[in-house]
């Protein structure tokens, strides 16, 4: 009986909480979508309205690595326990290699944005390097 009412008390709190998160993000999203009407009433610009994002491709292909690492040396940890040990028993092994599956696609996923950012880094250099000379005059008749 009193696990029954432990059980309906933390799920009780738990969507109590999810349910005030949920209506926060609804409130501000309102707000601020009469803010940008109120705006385009007074005649701004869309572009002033909200400014772009700054893109943080940098960091972000090695947070992505380091979450594919970690994730990938838990569910590791968990097959080598196993359920022999005191942990858990078969569903011990699910987990781990729900764990391992996802620690793979952050990686390949990390991968993947280094892979982006390094292309983009070799393209942004190239441009730079092209509008440096005056138009009109190649590379070799420059150095001439």
């Amino acid at each position: 009986m009193n696990e029954t009412i432990i059980v309906f008390i933390v799920f009780a709190s738990m969507t109590t909480v999810a349910i005030i998160i949920g209506l926060l993000v609804y409130f501000g999203k309102r707000l601020e979508h009469k803010q940008i009407l109120a705006a385009i009433e007074k005649g701004t610009p869309l572009s002033e309205l909200k400014p772009p994002k700054k893109q943080q491709n940098g960091s972000l292909w090695i947070r992505n690595l380091t979450l594919g690492v970690a994730m990938l040396i838990i569910g590791l940890a968990l097959v080598l326990v196993g359920p022999s040990r005191t942990i858990g028993g078969p569903g011990t092994f699910i987990i781990a290699f729900i764990l391992c599956g996802v620690g793979i696609a952050w990686l390949i996923r990390g991968l993947l944005y280094r892979k982006y950012q390094l292309q983009s880094q070799s393209s942004d250099k190239r441009d730079t390097a092209e509008n440096r000379n005056a138009p009109g005059v190649s590379t070799t008749e420059a150095v001439q």
